[in-house]
């Protein structure tokens, strides 16, 4: 698709066009972030379809590396036993 052209009213405002609503998913009361990078607007909707395809391309970031669960119990296991130091064991 190629770029489409709005017009931002007078209040500030401007209409995203059906289809591509319809393409993001956005519907009335979806929230989108605004932020300027490299000098454009960049608008990003928080819908469920963006939330999906953001913990998609999370996925295996850490594989290979130990799991949180491990690196949460080893911590614990070396607070007791340092605990247990502490009071004489």
């Amino acid at each position: 698709m190629g770029p489409k052209f709005i017009t931002v009213s007078s209040k500030g405002q401007v209409v995203i066009p059906s289809k591509i609503r319809e393409e993001l998913g956005i519907s009335p009361g979806t929230r989108i972030a605004v932020r300027v990078e490299g000098g454009r607007v960049v608008l990003d909707p928080e819908t469920l379809t963006a939330r999906l395809k953001k913990i998609r391309s999370l996925r295996g970031l850490t594989a290979g590396g130990p799991s949180g669960t491990d690196l949460l119990f080893e911590e614990r296991r070396l607070e007791r036993e340092r605990e247990l130091r502490e009071e004489g064991w």
